[in-house]
């Protein structure tokens, strides 16, 4: 090869922007454009020499091992391969399949938390119908799954996906399926489209819940957009209509703002595909149509980058035919950064992935010095930083990392906590074990003085964290509720005794981590109740004094910022419990006249008007009461019989009945409660005693399903009478006192369960 060829061979520049440095490639000094982004072609796959090639559809899998591995439709025995692909371009085949164990890959590789790799082929196995397999890095195959079409679809394509469960979905194609397989190869079919040939890559939300998209069927049959919970149940996200894309089989990537971006390979104002953005209840946005020309046509899936920006590839267009990468902000603005030739790549095959090292890396299956593909790289200036394997555990579990150049002195941390368990595996891949004290957070490898930080947050379940501490603490507030995120506390006392109570209303934004002040409670008031229906704060009962019981009741709207009285509840009462069920507000016991109140008040805030529901068996004050799935569960409390004796009972509301449950081991009232998940969660509380009776730091969680109580992480803090509220999952207790009429607490406890 002259040596003037090797200039655009080994760096190929696309300009960004005005302005100018210097690169040395091989001895050449090039003037390139500041800013630029380098697309580095690393390898041109050689199929007259044995190689593989034809890496169709295919994700880039980064191993524990540093290198990346992906499969090759063709090469080998003619029945494809998987192939080590180093980060220089180094290829190494590690197994050529035989038709029995697999054949005609598609989709790409997956790594496991144990370090192997997952995936599919299309044909092949004892059907012939495609296997789900997985593989170690020196190229011993497992097969997990044979397809047959009797129930469990075939032709399985596209990249699995590892959920927090430690299972793989994915996709079999030919009759068109979701499934789950465990790593020992247990296979579950969890849903069935009916669809040939219209399935598409799968992705995971915030919520739990999996993404994706379908080339066929819908109201138009352009494809569609789901959601599916992991159990099997499917909503329709958006119908495509062909005006606003088709073919949806890219699948979806969610941003940090939480909405989904994704292409559609065809369809839109040229026919040549789309950019788009959709939230998790369906709100479609049409970004970017592609022209099919400059800006490529086809386009494939898109990579969230560690710039917060989306990058993707066009098959086919751009002003050399090849197609081009792409680029997308959360925005929407779009713009082609770079755009094959042939010569250094054609036709770009599916997914851009990140390394570790900050770099992007993609294959061709077309193009290069043999016609047969490249493998590239793309530099965008961004920095090396660390992939976690699993992103939630309690402490104690062990997490593995992926990075660059680790060594036995790297130091890892949890959130600032320094993990005193790792084991180190190579330069690029060191497992931490999870120390006690951690909290949710970001994870960091210190190596020397360089640190690498994860890209997502670790969640340490079973732990406490702090927020910053309330302005004016306060205990026994008139209530607190979350409106859009951020969590309102209203009213209650300021001094450690009873007093007179604030009108004030404290505003806690959690993603901040900041206080505010909000619109006062046109009286001051305390041990009242609050919640929130269709984003309107309702604050009921209480008292405004410190001796006597009120039964006002007011609402907040948020748009007008005003608060307005509603109907009286027919019963005064202090300290109650509330819940809300198909959005009505259940005002469960309380003191009132001198009793423990066994009153149940339900208010409509439809029809502004309230109704005595049946009472509770036993009448009690202070109560930890949360909806678990249909059920309003009222625990603890300071019962009519006298006392704590941790009385449990659960209401049905379609049946306006209570019924017993399992007492709460640890009897106490005034407890910070609330209900998420499966589980109401009672933290906190003191037993009846008089002043100076010290709080509780006992954690626990009901179920109801199993009618359970489980010892959980104690409160790092003793706490009783805090506001309590529930937001995003995780369990508030702010503010309170550490003993009866004890020394008032200002801080911010949140439980992360």
């Amino acid at each position: 090869m002259k040596f003037a060829t090797l200039i655009p061979r080994f760096a190929h520049i696309v300009p960004a922007s005005i302005g100018c440095a210097l690169l040395v490639v091989r001895g050449l000094l090039l003037a390139v454009p500041a800013d630029a982004q380098i697309v580095t072609d690393l390898h041109d796959f050689n199929a007259g020499a044995g190689e593989p090639y034809n890496f169709n559809v295919t994700r880039l899998a980064q191993a524990c091992d540093g290198n990346f591995y992906a499969e090759s439709n063709s090469g080998g025995n003619g029945n494809g391969t998987v192939a080590q692909i180093s980060t220089s371009g180094s290829v190494n085949v590690i197994l050529n399949f035989n038709g029995t164990d697999g054949s005609n890959e598609v989709g790409g590789m997956t790594l496991g938390t144990d370090c192997n790799l997952y995936g599919n082929t299309w044909s092949g196995g004892t059907s012939g119908q495609g296997i789900t397999f997985k593989i170690t890095t020196a190229g011993v195959e497992t097969p997990m799954h044979n397809f047959t079409n009797t129930g469990d679809g075939d032709n399985p394509a596209n990249a699995l996906i590892l959920g927090n469960d430690g299972n793989f979905y994915g996709t079999s194609n030919g009759t068109e399926t979701i499934y789950r397989v465990s790593p020992s190869g247990t296979f579950k079919t969890l849903h069935s489209f009916g669809i040939t040939f219209g399935g598409g890559q799968l992705s995971w939300g915030g919520d739990g819940n999996i993404y994706g998209g379908m080339n066929d069927g819908g109201t138009s049959n352009f494809g569609f957009l789901y959601k599916m919970t992991t159990s099997g149940s499917v909503t329709v996200l958006h119908n495509f209509t062909g005006t606003d894309g088709a073919i949806g089989s890219p699948g979806m990537t969610q941003a940090s703002n939480g909405l989904f971006y994704g292409t559609g390979q065809q369809g839109g104002t040229n026919n040549a595909g789309v950019v788009f953005k959709i939230s998790s209840a369906g709100a479609y946005t049409l970004l970017h149509s592609l022209n099919g020309t400059s800006d490529g046509k086809q386009a494939l899936v898109l990579l969230l980058a560690t710039d917060g920006n989306f990058y993707g590839e066009a098959v086919q267009g751009g002003t050399g035919s090849c197609g081009t990468i792409f680029k997308v902000t959360p925005a929407g603005a779009f713009n082609v950064i770079y755009t094959f030739d042939g010569t250094h790549g054609c036709t770009p095959s599916g997914y851009l992935t990140q390394d570790t090292d900050g770099k992007l890396y993609g294959l061709t299956i077309a193009g290069g010095a043999h016609g047969n593909g490249t493998f590239f790289s793309l530099d965008l200036g961004l920095k090396p930083f660390i992939s976690l394997q699993s992103t939630s555990g309690k402490v104690g579990s062990t997490v593995g990392i992926l990075g660059q150049e680790f060594s036995s002195s790297s130091v890892v941390k949890f959130n600032g906590v320094q993990a005193t368990k790792t084991v180190l595996t190579g330069t690029t891949y060191i497992t931490a074990t999870v120390p006690a004290g951690a909290t949710d957070g970001y994870v960091t490898v210190t190596t020397g003085a360089t640190t690498l930080t994860s890209t997502k947050t670790y969640i340490v379940h079973n732990s406490w964290s702090a927020g910053k501490a309330m302005p004016t603490p306060v205990w026994y507030p008139a209530g607190v509720g979350v409106i859009s995120g951020q969590i309102y506390v209203v009213g209650g006392y300021p001094t450690s005794g009873y007093s007179v109570p604030l009108a004030d209303t404290q505003i806690y934004n959690p993603v901040t981590n900041t206080w505010s002040s909000g619109v006062a409670l046109p009286t001051g008031t305390a041990q009242g109740v609050a919640a929130v229906v269709k984003n309107v704060l309702y604050v009921i009962g209480g008292t405004t004094d410190g001796k006597t019981q009120t039964n006002a009741a007011w609402a907040f709207n948020p748009k007008t910022k005003t608060w307005s009285a509603i109907a009286a509840m027919p019963t005064a009462s202090a300290d109650p419990g509330v819940a809300v069920e198909n959005n009505i507000i259940y005002v469960i016991g309380g003191y009132g006249s001198g009793l423990r109140l066994n009153t149940v008040q339900s208010y409509n805030p439809a029809t502004g008007k309230w109704t005595t529901e049946a009472p509770l068996l036993n009448g009690k004050s202070e109560p930890s009461v949360g909806l678990v799935g249909t059920t309003i569960v009222a625990a603890d409390g300071f019962t009519s019989s006298g006392g704590d004796n941790g009385d449990n009972e659960g209401y049905n509301a379609s049946t306006n009945t209570w019924s017993s449950l399992k007492a709460d081991p640890t009897a106490r009232n005034g407890a910070c409660a609330g209900s998420t998940g499966a589980q109401l969660y009672v933290a906190g509380g003191y037993p009846a005693g008089g002043p100076g009776t010290p709080a509780f730091k006992t954690n626990e969680s009901f179920s109801v399903g199993k009618n359970t109580w489980t010892t959980l992480a104690p409160l790092p803090q003793v706490t009783v009478f805090a506001g309590a509220t529930v937001d995003n999952g995780l369990l508030y207790c702010i503010g309170g006192v550490d003993a009866y009429e004890g020394n008032l607490l200002s801080n911010v406890q949140i439980y992360q369960p």
